[in-house]
């Protein structure tokens, strides 16, 4: 689940985040190229507010799902031990995750408010 949420904040930087950060610092040729190539990049970024909210959405039950109560792993020691890692390396994937998702909303919502604002 937590490599489903990894990929999901991926797609919200892909379709939203990059292109913006990329106009913003001059780079608009390569926007252009970039939704030439993919047009379905377009697709996304006007939907850009749904495509927040489900990987907001993937992102929470991704996170509840790691860190609900009761979870518990094999008694047996080979197989304790690989649930354990199992289970730290899907929270090291759900924060990194978070961290994407976190990234791409404010440059996709607040980078050009923000802007404005000190300019």
């Amino acid at each position: 689940m937590s490599v489903v949420a990894l990929l999901l904040s991926l797609s919200t930087l892909l379709c939203c985040a990059l292109p913006l950060l990329l106009v913003a610092l001059g780079f608009g040729s390569a926007v252009a190229a970039l939704t030439s190539s993919a047009p379905w990049l377009v697709t996304l970024s006007q939907y850009k507010v749904w495509t927040f909210g489900v990987a907001a959405g993937v992102l929470g039950l991704a996170g509840y799902m790691l860190y609900r109560r009761g979870r518990s792993c094999p008694t047996e020691p080979l197989l304790a031990d690989a649930c354990q890692r199992a289970q730290r390396w899907s929270r090291r994937i759900w924060w990194c995750a978070v961290l994407v998702w976190c990234i791409a909303a404010v440059v996709a919502f607040a980078w050009i408010p923000l802007q404005r604002l000190l300019a």
